[in-house]
């Protein structure tokens, strides 16, 4: 036991709080956190359900024995995560080379939206820049958009970031080029907190060309964050995986620029799985860089923004920003996102998208037919145009 703590320590020196090796139960937490975060890819549902049924530190022990009672999904993580052990030391002395810090679930700077991914959350995230920014319980809007932006693209998006920032919104993206750099740089200009998400290790910034950009975002009073190791490079998947943690450290996300098959166009799909609310910019009909948000204000209910006004609208009513409310988020909100203006739904449709079982969510829409901001027609439940 000795040995193992040593061991621990040793790896997380330099990466978490100092007070953390005062407490031998944080320390082995931190320890398992971390080193799942090494062994698994993004989204690694079996290992997420193993580690919500016996916790980090018993998950990991299952992880690491051979033989006993087990299943088939649970074999082919073992072979997965133990192709990775030998590359766990590695990655920690590159965190500690960038001065990377560790945030991983329970410690006070966990960001606790993306507890909304369930047993898809990550398992811990490295950060480089202000760790406050991470966890700060402020209004949060993500802007993203296609990488081949055209002048009116990133125009629009100067124009919301640099707004949204003045308002005290902090923007998130991935730090692409296109709409992604844009969003970052206007809420730099603006004094705001910007949060980029990246594909592979905070240690390797990409695209190379804004290894500027991603310096400055962490230079402060923003912050680069990444739920794979340093040293882990960006792959398709993981990009894909990365929009998933976009749309959950957001209250909303607004595709300003995109074609019809983007993938932020992915990242808005995350969005409204975890119901969170949805906005698209509206471009020039004659515009295959707007094709994308065309479809998604056509097909998927979102919400047409053309102003920072329009944007705050998605996360608090008559475009102001609220207060952040203390405790869980109003379940009436929830399912009020999940209901469409046009199209009926039924209730266990509402309930899937807002993440309620069908009797619970049965019981929140009598609630707000009771305060005329949903009604019920033959075809299903539907949101009035008077809701906010």
């Amino acid at each position: 036991m000795k040995d193992e703590r040593k061991t621990q320590e040793q790896r997380l020196r330099g990466l978490v709080p100092d007070d953390v090796f005062d407490d031998e139960d944080a320390l082995a937490r931190h320890h398992a956190h971390a080193v799942w975060s090494c062994l698994t890819e993004p989204g690694d549902g079996v290992a997420g359900t193993l580690i919500s049924e016996m916790g980090p530190v018993g998950a990991l022990r299952v992880a690491r024995e051979s033989g006993g009672a087990t299943s088939p999904s649970l074999d082919a993580g073992r072979r997965r995560w133990r192709a990775r052990l030998a590359s766990v030391d590695d990655a920690f002395d590159r965190a500690r080379r960038v001065r990377a810090r560790l945030v991983v679930p329970g410690s006070t700077l966990w960001p606790t939206a993306v507890d909304d991914l369930g047993v898809h959350a990550p398992r811990a995230l490295w950060v480089r820049g202000h760790l406050d920014a991470l966890a700060h319980d402020g209004p949060a809007i993500a802007l993203v958009g296609a990488r081949a932006a055209t002048g009116y693209g990133e125009h629009v998006t100067g124009e919301l970031a640099h707004r949204l920032a003045e308002r005290g919104v902090s923007i998130v993206s991935g730090g692409a080029y296109g709409i992604d750099g844009m969003a970052h740089r206007a809420c730099l200009a603006a004094g705001g907190v910007t949060i980029a998400v990246l594909a592979g290790g905070v240690d390797r910034p990409y695209p190379a060309g804004h290894a500027e950009l991603l310096s400055r975002i962490a230079a402060g009073p923003g912050v680069i964050v990444a739920e794979v190791p340093c040293g882990t490079p960006p792959t398709k998947w993981r990009f894909l995986q990365r929009n998933r943690l976009i749309a959950a450290l957001s209250g909303a996300t607004v595709v300003v620029e995109a074609g019809w098959r983007s993938g932020s166009l992915n990242t808005a799909g995350h969005a409204a799985a975890l119901g969170r609310p949805l906005g698209a910019v509206p471009g020039p009909v004659t515009s295959a860089a707007s094709a994308g948000c065309h479809r998604l204000l056509r097909e998927y209910d979102a919400r047409c923004v053309t102003s920072s006004d329009d944007a705050c609208e998605l996360i608090g009513a008559g475009g102001t920003v609220p207060e952040t409310p203390a405790g869980r988020t109003d379940d009436r909100t929830r399912v009020l996102d999940a209901l469409s203006v046009r199209s009926p739904r039924s209730p266990d449709d509402v309930g899937l998208r807002a993440g309620f079982g069908a009797e619970e969510v049965r019981g929140l829409l009598a609630l707000l037919e009771l305060d005329g901001r949903a009604r019920r027609g033959p075809e299903g439940w539907s949101r009035t145009s008077s809701a906010s």
